[in-house]
């Protein structure tokens, strides 16, 4: 579960990070009024989980509450990256001298977590990373000792950040790390951290990740549980109960069991096609679940065909043909279906799917290549 900035703050407020003042606002009026108790130039920020907010037109500065209202005015509502703005974050405005950053994460390959400082902030770390990798001071930290004064201070060295910033730089990183561990979560960054002109540092953004699996340890956050995530059929399908990641491809891939399904993924890779998403639709799913996984997948303007893939175990084959049929007489189905069905019940669906317009397939290497050929031929 990601959090919006603000959310992030909040948490970050709460174990004494300093964060600029302000609050989030659902109106014009509203972001006029919080402008006119900081009596201040502020910014006002959009509220969604989208990365380029400022290139988007999401971020605006006002000078006072008028101009608060009007930029809020422009800001709410619009859209970013197809995610609707309904919120913003009205705060003081920071008088930036330098940008750092700050982030925490858990690197699978060496089993740790692994603590990141560079004296480029502001911008994403995987921007750094490509461009300038050895701009990033990097620590796998072992669990048993935490994270150490001195592993500070030789990130702090690394990263060639200034005195002024590596005197109050630990402050911000042990807390950081104990927002990390306290929330379970999978990343949390501080981007940027600001070097005021007065030589003071604010947390001027948040961005935290938190392990869903962990979310019935925490259910102070439930408050921040939101529908909308990065991409809104990816939203789309949470509010449907789907497990969906939308990819970069054309062909929908649709199965039953997440094992299955990326190998399903890998199979159509090998043999040349690209595929669109990853969709698994569990075990035991009805006939209704399949009607709304291919309405999903269609979501995606760029599909041109879908293979579904389903080995029946506890899922029964006749179900699943049976939201097959379903799907086609109630979408508009204009792009070629192969469907490789076996296991329980296997028989009873392909004889449902007799005289559909669907494509047949005995095995998944030959759904596939069906698949990736009608795509081609479309």
């Amino acid at each position: 579960m990601k959090l919006l900035e603000y959310q992030g703050k909040e948490i970050f407020a709460k174990y004494g990070v300093p964060i600029p003042q302000g609050r989030v606002a659902f109106s014009p009026d509203e972001a006029a009024s919080i402008a006119a108790e900081i009596g201040k130039t502020v910014v006002v920020k959009a509220q969604v989980h989208a990365g380029g907010r400022g290139k988007a037109g999401g971020i605006k500065l006002a000078k006072d509450p008028d101009e608060a209202r009007a930029v809020a005015a422009q800001i709410i509502g619009m859209e970013i990256k197809g995610l609707k703005v309904e919120r913003v974050l009205v705060e003081e405005a920071a008088d930036i001298k330098e940008e750092y950053y700050l982030g925490i994460t858990t690197d699978r390959a060496a089993r740790r977590n692994i603590v990141m400082v560079s004296k480029e902030g502001g911008i994403e770390i995987e921007v750094v990373a490509e461009q300038n990798p050895a701009a990033i001071a990097k620590l796998h930290l072992d669990p048993a000792i935490g994270l150490q004064d001195f592993q500070i201070r030789q990130l702090g060295f690394e990263a060639n950040l200034p005195p002024t910033a590596l005197k109050g730089m630990g402050a911000f990183l042990k807390a950081l790390y104990k927002v990390y561990l306290d929330y379970d979560c999978s990343l949390a960054e501080i981007n940027p951290l600001v070097l005021t002109g007065d030589g003071k540092l604010i947390a001027a953004d948040s961005k935290i990740v938190l392990d869903d699996n962990a979310l019935f340890r925490h259910p102070d956050l439930a408050q921040f549980q939101e529908e909308q995530e990065d991409d809104p059929i990816e939203a789309e399908a949470h509010k449907r109960g789907l497990t969906y990641v939308r990819l970069e491809g054309d062909i929908g891939i649709i199965g039953n069991g997440a094992g299955l399904v990326m190998t399903t993924l890998d199979v159509v890779q090998r043999e040349g096609g690209r595929p669109a998403n990853f969709l698994d639709i569990g075990g035991g799913a009805k006939a209704e679940v399949v009607t709304q996984a291919i309405d999903t997948v269609l979501l995606d303007k760029n599909v041109k065909g879908i293979f579904f893939n389903i080995f029946g175990g506890i899922t029964r084959g006749d179900e699943v043909a049976k939201g097959m049929l379903s799907a086609i007489e109630i979408i508009d189905i204009k792009v070629p279906i192969v469907v490789r069905l076996t296991g329980t019940r296997a028989a009873e669906g392909l004889a449902l799917l007799e005289g559909s317009p669907l494509v047949g397939a005995a095995t998944m290497q030959e759904g596939a290549q069906k698949i990736v050929a009608l795509v081609n031929q479309n």
